[in-house]
């Protein structure tokens, strides 16, 4: 199953996920590691700033790895954070964070396959950054995200041009499945979607996609 192969990926590195690109600083992997956490960051301020207002507010977090976002949220004042990813140690990190943070009262984070997690209730503001990378049938998994959220939706999209983006396809190649986008795939997929209006910007390396849901 591919969320095996994803889960299995990244339980392998998630002690070390700071370390994204390995120890051996190559000019070409400097390159390639500035380029990815200036996506990483510009995805995390633009995903906070959009929550915003986040006072007595819900937050899902797809993909919530390590917990990032919902720590930060929650410690922002965010009534509930609920984080599911693949991989059981990342889940086991974002609980360590969220009590080392002392937030962990508003944050809960279970392993699991979100297409077939059974929700309960609804979310003001849903977040699902480094997750689509590993989707292959992206439009199932939109379609449930937005069903889950009141307010707001962001996503993030690999895109697919340029020589990072090839040269990450064939780092993954042995790994697991990954998916880029451009966006005129984005525009159509978004725009199949009514009742809500989007914005796609192109930040670094990634697509983030807003959606307004009121």
């Amino acid at each position: 199953m591919p969320e095996q192969s994803v889960a299995q990926f990244f339980d392998s590195y998630s002690a070390d996920f700071n370390a994204l690109y390995g120890s051996r600083k190559t000019a070409l992997n400097s390159l390639i590691d500035r380029t990815f956490r200036k996506s990483m960051r510009l995805r995390f301020e633009r995903s906070v700033e959009g929550c915003m207002p986040v006072e007595g507010r819900s937050v899902l977090d797809v993909g919530c790895g390590p917990g990032h976002y919902s720590v930060h949220l929650a410690s922002q004042g965010a009534s509930s954070c609920f984080g599911l990813d693949f991989a059981e140690s990342m889940v086991h990190l974002a609980q360590e964070n969220a009590v080392g943070n002392r937030v962990s009262e508003r944050c809960e984070f279970v392993c699991g396959d979100f297409s077939k997690y059974a929700f309960d209730r609804q979310f003001d503001y849903a977040i699902v950054m480094g997750f689509m990378d590993y989707i292959e049938n992206p439009e199932p998994i939109i379609d449930k995200v937005l069903s889950l959220a009141r307010r707001k939706a962001f996503f993030s999209f690999p895109s697919a041009g340029g020589f990072l983006a090839w040269q990450r396809k064939m780092r993954y190649k042995k790994r697991c499945s990954l998916f880029l986008y451009r966006e005129a795939n984005l525009e159509a997929l978004f725009s199949r979607k009514k009742g809500m209006r989007f914005e796609i910007e192109k930040i670094s390396r990634d697509f983030f996609v807003t959606v307004h849901l009121s």
